[in-house]
């Protein structure tokens, strides 16, 4: 069922590859009433640049006096904004006063971006913990500034709007001195610019644009920034659709990844490498054994290199949104076809392993069953969600839908995974007291104990640990997540592994002594009973013949390890005994 879905779910993935340009955004939004939207966010270095573009700006109903525009604001970390949920008001409505309500509240340095659409301008004015900041009209007027002048350091002394006191010029505007507000005399250090806006009609409807640059110049400047637009008119009674369209592009000095991202390549590349390397030892070790090797071993080679595939075309899809900052179609459709793959392969075997399927028993009974037909779609679904969330852009309505879903469906899927383990864990406690084969049953029981832990730490490490690292750690070291994920995936695969690798001393794959005597005595009984019932004296003689040759091998079985040729055949035995009495 699941190949069957891949031609669908690859169209899907081809459209969506289509419409998304990676770092260099461009996306529409249309009849949205939403209060805020987060537009972007991009870790940048010096020299980084963030050029963004408005197209064809409308709200309806429409009202010169309302108030819209952007706010640019920097961190330190990836952690939540407080004031885009806490305000009652809007962030842009006094943003030109003394100190805002907002920077009473936090101190991170925002800059506001508000429409003047009655006067058709874009007014620019930053927060007072705002030091430097060089705002341009476009992304042309950089790179123009800095080739006339000719070095970084040239324009890093033209700050458009600098705290230390200097001279005016037409580049830059300043207010640094007291001035009187409701007849008190208050101290203003923000700044302010203004920027051309076009507007023009079509259909009797004003459609405006705009565009501002920024430019980071010195390492002061340097952090995680976070580009949102707001909405005023929303945070009253009434409802304010706005439709326009974005392009967004950001870059680190010829580099379109974020600063967070940028040994990401890299990464990947090695994480591959390594399971790469990895499975072929584990092929190895499965050619070269001795012991009996399952079909559940093979396909735990599958995932390993499902694995080691898709991390390679991650680190070659990451490469190339390095270097050109857009996809490139054939490498993203390919990392996300071995990645829904892989998350489908790692589930199965996980609930393969779980159920104890070719390792204790070999049919899958009917909740078993069951549990796949829930769990493989949730997977799938979640990976698609997966998918959508890393292609869609942040301000999309769709992008914090799917987020929400993929959360959701992700989580059952991790619960769902739990189920077959603690299956095994009752079936194995109930048969240590009930068959009189405890102490095999418990040493059994020992091992899905420590599976289920296995599973609970990694469910654990990669959804709630990373989360947490995500945004405890600087803007420039949040590669460490992702890290941090994929060692976990492959400690996990390793131990797996090593659990049930084939081995002769492994619980799951041998019988003990208790068990091979507890089946002496239960062969013996079983050809009694048969032969009292049939009478046949001869019938019995030549059961006893065949009983003696099965104690003579299992005499042996000390000696020589059992197989599952030989366990497989005097299964066969009993069944012909069986169905002949």
């Amino acid at each position: 069922m699941l190949f069957k879905c891949v031609p669908g779910l690859l169209a899907v993935l081809l459209l969506l590859v289509g419409f998304i340009s990676a770092r260099i955004h461009k996306f529409n939004i249309k009849k949205d009433s939403r209060r805020f939207i987060s537009l972007s966010t991009f870790g940048f270095y010096k020299d980084g640049i963030l050029d963004v573009s408005l197209i064809n700006f409308k709200a309806v109903p429409f009202k010169e006096s309302a108030v819209f525009g952007f706010t640019l604001d920097r961190t330190l970390s990836d952690a939540m904004n407080p004031y885009l949920d806490s305000h009652d008001k809007c962030v842009l409505q006094g943003a030109t006063s003394t100190k805002s309500d907002y920077e009473q509240r936090d101190e991170t340095a925002v800059i506001y971006f508000t429409f003047d659409l009655k006067e058709t301008r874009l007014m620019v004015n930053c927060s007072s913990n705002v030091h430097s900041l060089h705002i341009y009209q476009n992304s042309s007027a950089i790179w123009l500034a800095r080739n006339k002048r000719g070095s970084m350091k040239s324009l890093s002394d033209t700050a458009l709007f600098p705290r230390k006191k200097r001279d005016s010029s037409p580049h830059e505007l300043r207010q640094s001195n007291n001035t009187k507000s409701n007849g008190a005399a208050v101290e203003s250090t923000s700044c302010s610019k203004t920027l051309p806006m076009s507007v023009h009609e079509v259909n009797n409807e004003k459609l405006y644009n705009t565009s501002f640059a920024m430019y980071v110049a010195n390492e002061d400047q340097e952090g995680l920034y976070n580009l949102y637009f707001h909405n005023c008119p929303n945070y009253g009674p009434y409802r304010t659709e706005v439709d326009f369209s974005m392009e967004i592009k950001e870059m680190n000095d010829n580099n379109f990844l974020s600063a967070g991202e940028m040994p990401l390549p890299e990464l990947y590349f090695m994480m591959a490498v390594l399971f790469f390397l990895s499975g072929c030892f584990w092929v190895y070790i499965l050619k070269h054994s001795k012991h009996p090797v399952f079909k559940l071993h093979y396909l735990m080679a599958v995932l390993v290199y499902l694995k080691s595939l898709s991390l390679l075309f991650h680190g070659i899809n990451f490469h190339f949104i390095q270097t050109k900052g857009e996809h490139v179609a054939a490498w993203a459709v390919l990392y996300y076809i071995t990645h829904l793959l892989k998350g489908a392969v790692l589930f199965i075997t996980i609930v393969l392993i779980g159920t104890g399927w070719t390792f204790i028993k070999h049919i899958l009974a009917d909740k078993d069953k069951k549990l796949f037909m829930i769990v493989i779609p949730l997977q799938v679904l979640a990976n698609v969600a997966e998918i959508i969330i890393e292609e869609s852009e942040e301000g999309d309505i769709e992008h914090n839908t799917w987020r929400y879903v993929f959360i959701l469906v992700d989580l059952l899927c991790c619960g769902a995974i739990m189920f077959p383990v603690v299956w095994s864990i009752r079936h194995l406690q109930e048969a240590a007291h009930m068959d009189g084969k405890a102490a095999a049953n418990l040493r059994k029981l020992k091992l899905f104990r420590h599976f289920y832990i296995m599973i609970v730490c990694y469910i654990y490490f990669t959804r709630v640990i990373v989360f947490l690292l995500t945004i405890a750690v600087p803007f420039q070291y949040q590669w460490l997540d992702e890290m941090f994920r994929e060692m976990t995936n492959y400690v996990f695969f390793v131990l797996t592994g090593y659990k049930f690798r084939p081995a002769s001393a492994n619980p799951y794959f041998t019988l003990s002594p208790e068990e091979l005597a507890q089946e002496d005595d239960d062969d013996e009984t079983d050809i009694v009973l048969f032969s009292s019932v049939s009478g046949g004296s001869a019938m019995a003689e030549g059961l006893s013949k065949v009983n003696k040759v099965i104690k003579v091998n299992r005499s042996n079985i000390s000696e020589v390890p059992s197989t599952q040729e030989e366990r497989d055949t005097l299964i066969s035995k009993r069944e012909s005994l069986l169905e002949y009495d």
